[in-house]
This record gives C-alpha cells, structure tokens and sequence, in this order.
C-alpha cells in the first residue's frame, strides 16, 4: 500500500500579534493563519517491518531523529500502537527559515497521510493532540482551514476569507525564530483583537488597484526585531515599498507576501520580481526566489481526516 504525491502546503500570517507570554517561556499570540498553494510533496510506502525511513529533500545536516517528519510518524506508531512502519521520500519546494511553516505542514501531512495509510483511524481531534506534541505551528494544518488562532496558536475559530492571490518573495536569508523571540526587543504586550473585527475588515479593505496598497490588518508584532537582526529581510521590505507595494512578513521571516484581488495580478507581479532577479545585480542579491500562489480556501487534505 502507498500514497504518492501528498501535498503538503505553505501558511502564511495575515496579521500576527504578541500578547503576553507565559509562566513556561511560551508567547501568546493572535493570529490568522491561511494556506497558500505553494507545496512540499510527500510519499509514502507501507513497511510491514516497522521501521521508518527517509528519503530525498532533506535539510542540510539534519539527523532524522531530528526531522520532524520522521518524529511524526513515529509519534502515530507509539500513540496508536501500529506495527507498520514506512518508506518517506519527499521534495522541498517551501524555504527552511521563511516563516511558511514547511516543516510543520510536513509533519502535519505525515500525520494524515499515515493516519490513512495505516488505518489507525484517529479523528482530528486526535491528530491535532498529537500535532501539538511536535510544534504550536503543527495543528493548523490538521485542522484544515484558515483560522483565527489564540493561545500558543493552538486555539483555533474558523475564518471564511475572501479570494485572494499572493506574490511570496524569499530573502536570502534564513531567520532562527527562537532567537526572535527571546529578543529582550520583542513587544508582548499587543491589545486582544476580536475576530469579528477582523473579518468585517477583511470584507470592507479588498486590495486597491489590485495588491494591498493600503496596507494589512493589525502588523507582525516580529518584523521590527527580524529586520533589526536580518539586514537583508530590511532591505527585501524596503525594495518592495519602493516598489508602491505594502508587504508583510509571515510568521518570525524571512518571507514576506503581498496580497492580490486575482491570480493574474500576482503572476504578473511575480514575474516582475523575478525578471528584476534575473536581469538587475542588485535585486538579485535582494531577492532568493519568488512564487505566486493562489490563498487557498481549505488544506487540501482537509476531509483526509473525519472531525
């Protein structure tokens, strides 16, 4: 038995305030999380043998009892008791260090895809449990929607957000997020939005003249202390202000997004970026990458999982 090609996508933060911060060292946020359609794939081979291997794009260095793939899947074997193990093999298309969460989407996809493979039948509630033992960014993907997000980040509402395309640019830089928020720079004392306020916002502010030059809802409490850290997050900001666009960092960096009414407009945009990257010294040394996505209005394997 096998799954081939699972996708795996990317979040990015519409917005993301700190509020406080725990008596355990953990921050509390308010967040929207939404999915765009720029994907990690996975695959998967059944193993009766119980063990479980990796193969393919990994990162650099990193040990598989690191890898938390690899730590997922053998979180669903001791949490359900399964005997199977399985053969990964998987494709990085979602930078390490953007703040995208590709390596929590992974460890999500794992979860699911394994879930189904094995026949453990866990719901999502189950799952997210699970989830949260690996990272406070993990659960969303189990729960399958954009959501507005409280807590650690583990407590989620269910956001309905309009159709909307984004332009996700890379910076060549890769930002550790724990030395972000440890900062002594960081401001955790934000005011509690309700999400009411947010979606009336979101139905009343559509993008002008097709990407968001008025700007976003609330700020990224993070992006002052990245851009003070990471020179060249700054300067990837500051060039596409330049450009007569308002972009915003996702999550701790380094990626930063900007928001379209249509895919069109974003591919277009896209193009631009990556023609400046191509052709122009000095954006090239602004600019890793660059994709435009489509937001996506649910995970794509939202209803892999029964609630």
């Amino acid at each position: 038995m096998a799954l081939y090609d699972v996708p795996a996508p990317a979040k990015i933060n519409l917005f993301l305030h700190v509020t406080g911060r725990r008596a355990d060292g953990y921050h509390l946020l308010e967040t929207a999380f939404r999915f765009v359609g720029l994907y990690d794939t996975l695959s998967f081979d059944a193993r009766p043998d119980g063990v479980i291997e990796r193969e393919g794009s990994t990162l650099p260095g990193l040990a598989a009892d690191d890898d938390l793939v690899i730590r997922a899947a053998r979180a669903l074997q001791k949490a359900t008791g399964i005997r199977q193990g399985a053969q990964i093999r998987y494709t990085k298309q979602i930078p390490s260090g953007g703040g995208l969460g590709g390596g929590s989407s992974d460890a999500a996809t794992t979860l699911i895809a394994l879930n189904r493979l094995w026949g453990t039948g866990l719901d999502r509630k189950a799952l997210m449990a699970l989830a949260l033992t690996l990272g406070a960014d993990v659960p969303v993907f189990i729960y399958g929607r954009p959501a507005f997000a409280s807590g650690i980040g583990e407590v989620f509402q269910p956001l309905d957000l309009p159709d909307r395309a984004y332009v996700v640019v890379q910076p060549p830089q890769s930002v550790a997020t724990p030395g972000i928020f440890s900062s002594p720079d960081l401001t955790r004392n934000s005011d509690c939005v309700k999400i009411t306020v947010f979606t009336e916002w979101q139905k009343t502010n559509a993008p002008e003249n097709g990407f968001q030059g008025g700007g976003f809802f609330g700020r990224n409490d993070l992006e002052p202390v990245v851009y003070a850290q990471y020179p060249k997050v700054a300067a990837a900001a500051k060039w596409l202000e330049q450009e007569g666009v308002s972009a915003r960092m996702s999550g701790s960096g380094a990626c930063l997004f900007v928001e379209f009414v249509t895919q069109s407009q974003a591919n277009m945009f896209g193009q631009r970026i990556l023609g400046k990257i191509k052709h122009v010294h000095n954006s090239a040394t602004v600019f890793q990458n660059a994709w435009a996505c489509p937001g996506l209005l649910d995970h794509p394997l939202r209803y892999w999982t029964r609630n």
